[in-house]
């Protein structure tokens, strides 16, 4: 046998029954009584954890020394006397263990009486040699071994059996057998007082030497129990039963412990045996279950475990007590993220609860999220564990999960941030000597009001010939990046800027991207200009790449410039002429075939998201609004321009087409212009096609060829375009082949998916919750956009700009209909939408 610890010098696990002893057993929930032990007992007394063992009036067997034990005692030791009770064993707090006095044979250093040896030895032979049957001869029942063997059947019980049954997977209860119930079955009353009837094959233990028992007494009869069920005697007979490798019967256990075999003592025995999970295992063997004593490394081991779960529990039960305190405070007073975070135990819990929520948890996650969830009363749902983490100050009420669920980053690691702040100390621009100074230009900015990065601008002029010149300048960020870079890779696995509601989190480090990287007003700033010189009917007459130099005249918002549109000022005539050029290149672009897809958006500024009501900004943008059409028009030029660059050069460049669909244009033309006959024509758009050697046509908005080119703060596939055309500017080659394109596109396209998801999801959220602020009733006009099935149809919510579905009584696609929104449940995605009939007088005489 291997060495083990001293009990002596181990810590003290055998003093109290822990949660390991005695399986927990919940109440039933009809007639619950107090546990085995009173609240009063000592912290060292054991209990069978809410088994509810009540009293009952039968006369407890005499504690005194078996006849054996008595013979032997004379000559013992005091650990022998100690171990068979020269006084009845009474409460755990009383540890016959601690009177063994350990010597040099002992497996675990210390050496016990040989006369203990032989005691145990003569007591189990002198019970094995008179094989007598456990249940008293006065019933004439079969015996113990038998009747909890699973071989129990309708001849092996009668009325007045006090018996065990397994009443669940978790709750064993003693019970009194009435009447039988069918062929097989047998009616009990158990301890709580419930009649109900059971399988033979549920017994578990037929209690030896009672008839005619009534179930009033059982609560007395497990009251008697209490004073035995002392775990410590497991501990003990395993010692002095490992070393002989002696198996036991429970009669046999009861004698040995408690110095007979009647009805309470072989019940205990019965008792701590079957829930023993530490000295010894149910063995079978021929005709009788026998308990082996584990050997000592397996003991070991699963004291360890239990040792370990004790831990794990207690940790648990302080944990519960630390998310109560913080939930039952006021919402000001919470307990701050951070201080869930600083404690590593808690931490770990309280980041299964977040991983629970968000269903992105592992087995162990689960595992440990399902307890805190069930200690603390809930039930074990995502949603659950989502109110949990608002109601203690861990999530504001608005959080948004999918960050959570789809691992966003939202932070920068020390390197990268390390690295940034290097190229804001010293950037030396390689490009210098061949930037054009175009600082003279007037150019226009122009984007939403609150955008951080500004990465494209505007400048025209009309030539003598009367011929129009544009200017898209685009912002350089690949004068202080490197392809390959420490801030290239983080770009590219970002993938995109991401603009949500509540916050922005952009592709590259916010002191770069927002500042040194974005175009500013008034002040000297590095760019990539394409300048395209326009035939009369907006196609491309020339157009030339070059680095350059800028000074942004304005930064004007899209609401900004339509008005400087509408007054049509002589000292803007670059303005006008924009719009000019615009206007030309859209009408050229129909002619080639291009489609219509402009639409209603929303748009969201949630200014405290962290507040449980936070304001909400909503604009409604409609991409047919005359500033929008003209930057959307320049961009398109711009990317048209760059792919005409890349044709022209054989510069592999991540080329974007889309095929012409199947169906004509003309299909929708009965339809109103707008957002209408626009739905109608994304309803039929084929997916997106790319090539990174040469252009593909881009039937959707009628050009030979496209490569975004016009956003490289913010989009990765932008950017790989600049390191492209920039290598070419200044004779080189291009830092990437077609294939190392085509893969660094698949890699970014990816996480832009999950933007795209992002975004959606989280506008989506906060446009239910704006709808759920308004007014009862609040009336909203709606377009019909399409019909699904029936009178079932899509509409355009024209002042919100959100697409709904519902039933309407009339109207075709374009027609105006009004609703009302009956309910609106942002966290469950739950909205309902229902028209609104208007009154008339049309029936009145």
């Amino acid at each position: 046998m291997l060495p083990m610890t001293p009990p002596h010098q181990q810590p003290q696990h055998h003093s109290h029954l822990s949660p390991w002893f005695i399986p927990r057993l919940p109440l039933e929930a009809a007639g619950a009584r107090r546990p085995l032990l009173p609240a009063k007992t000592s912290p060292g007394v054991c209990a069978p954890r809410e088994l509810n063992l009540p009293a009952a009036a039968i006369r407890r067997g005499s504690m005194g020394l078996s006849p054996m034990a008595a013979r032997a005692a004379c000559g013992c030791s005091s650990a022998a006397l100690a171990f068979f009770g020269s006084r009845p064993l009474r409460r755990a707090g009383r540890r016959p263990a601690a009177a063994f006095a350990w010597g040099q044979s002992s497996p675990y250093g210390g050496c016990r009486s040989r006369l203990a040896h032989s005691l145990v030895d003569s007591v189990l032979d002198e019970l094995r040699s008179r094989r007598r049957v456990r249940v008293s001869a006065k019933i004439g029942l079969q015996g113990t071994k038998e009747l909890s063997d699973n071989k129990i059947d309708k001849r092996a019980l009668q009325k007045g059996l006090l018996l065990e049954f397994q009443k669940d997977s978790q709750r064993s209860l003693l019970a009194v057998v009435e009447r039988p119930d069918g062929k097989k079955n047998w009616m009990v009353t158990d301890q709580n007082g419930i009649l109900s009837s059971i399988k033979p094959q549920q017994v578990t233990y037929v209690v030896p030497g009672v008839m005619n028992f009534d179930a009033s007494r059982i609560d007395e009869f497990l009251e008697k129990a209490q004073d035995l069920l002392d775990p410590t005697v497991l501990e003990c007979a395993w010692m002095e039963l490992s070393e002989k490798d002696k198996s036991i019967m429970v009669e046999e256990f009861a004698e040995i412990v408690y110095g007979n075999k009647e009805s309470l003592e072989s019940y205990c025995a019965h008792f701590l045996l079957s829930r023993d999970i530490v000295y010894f295992v149910k063995v079978e063997s021929r005709d009788c279950s026998m308990y082996q004593p584990r050997s000592p490394p397996q003991v070991e081991e699963l004291l360890r475990r239990k040792r370990a779960k004790e831990e794990a529990e207690k940790e648990l039960e302080e944990f519960v007590h630390l998310v109560k305190s913080a939930k039952a405070l006021p919402m000001e007073s919470k307990p701050p993220k951070s201080s869930w975070l600083l404690d590593e135990k808690v931490r770990q819990k309280i980041e299964a609860l977040q991983a629970y929520a968000v269903d992105a948890c592992d087995d162990e996650q689960r595992r440990l999220a399902g307890n805190i969830l069930k200690a603390m009363g809930f039930t074990r749902t995502s949603s659950a564990a989502l109110k949990l983490l608002i109601n203690v100050g861990y999530f504001p009420a608005h959080v948004n999960l999918d960050l959570f669920k789809y691992d966003v980053r939202t932070m920068y690691t020390e390197e990268v941030l390390s690295a940034a702040e290097e190229l804001l100390v010293g950037r030396p621009d390689s490009d210098m000597h061949i930037r054009k100074d175009l600082s003279t230009l007037k150019v226009y900015a122009i984007d939403v009001d609150e955008a951080d990065e500004l990465d494209d601008a505007l400048s025209a002029i009309r030539l003598p010939d009367g011929r129009i010149k544009v200017w898209i300048h685009v912002a350089d960020p690949t004068c202080m990046i490197k392809p390959r870079g420490i801030i290239d890779r983080e770009a590219m696995h970002r993938g995109t800027s991401i603009f949500l509601p509540t916050a922005t989190f952009p592709m590259f480090p916010e002191r770069l991207a927002m500042n040194v990287m974005s175009l500013q007003q008034g002040k000297q700033c590095k760019s990539v200009s394409v300048s395209v010189t326009l035939h009369p009917d907006g196609s491309i007459a020339e157009y030339t790449l070059e680095n350059s130099v800028i000074k942004p005249t304005y930064m004007l918002t899209y609401e900004s410039a339509t008005e400087l549109l509408y007054m049509s000022l002589e000292e803007e005539e670059e303005l006008r002429i924009l719009q000019e050029a615009s206007s030309i290149c859209a009408q050229w672009r129909r002619s080639q075939g291009s489609i219509d897809t402009a639409m209603i958006e929303p748009r969201i500024k949630v200014s405290n998201p962290d507040d449980p009501e936070p304001n909400i900004n909503l604009y409604v943008e409609d991409q047919a609004n005359p500033a929008m059409q003209l930057v959307s028009e320049m961009m398109v030029l711009c990317g048209e321009a760059v792919a005409a660059f890349g044709a022209d050069n054989n510069l592999p460049l991540p080329y974007r087409g889309h095929p012409q669909c199947n169906t004509a244009v003309s299909a929708f033309s009965h339809l109103p212009d707008g957002p209408a006959r626009s739905f109608a024509n994304i309803s039929v758009l084929r997916a997106a096609e790319m090539d990174f050697q040469k252009p593909v046509p881009h039937g959707i908005l009628g050009i030979p060829g496209y490569v975004q080119f016009t956003s490289p703060i913010r989009r990765y596939v932008d950017l790989l375009a600049h390191y492209q055309v920039k290598a070419f500017l200044r004779g080189d080659s291009p830092p990437y082949s077609a294939g190392d394109l085509e893969g660094m596109t698949f890699i970014a396209s990816m996480h832009v998916k999950v933007a795209r998801r992002l975004h959606s999801n989280s506008l989506r959220y906060w446009l239910l919750e704006y709808l759920r602020r308004q007014p009862k009733g609040r009336k909203y006009k709606a377009l019909i956009l399409k019909f699904v099935k029936d009178r079932m149809a899509v509409l355009l919510l024209v002042e919100v700009g959100m697409q709904v579905t519902t039933i309407v009584s009339r109207g075709k696609v374009g027609d105006e209909v009004s609703v009302a929104v009956d309910t609106a449940h942002p966290r469950d995605d739950i909205l309902s939408i229902r028209e609104v009939i208007e009154d008339t007088d049309d029936n009145e005489e």
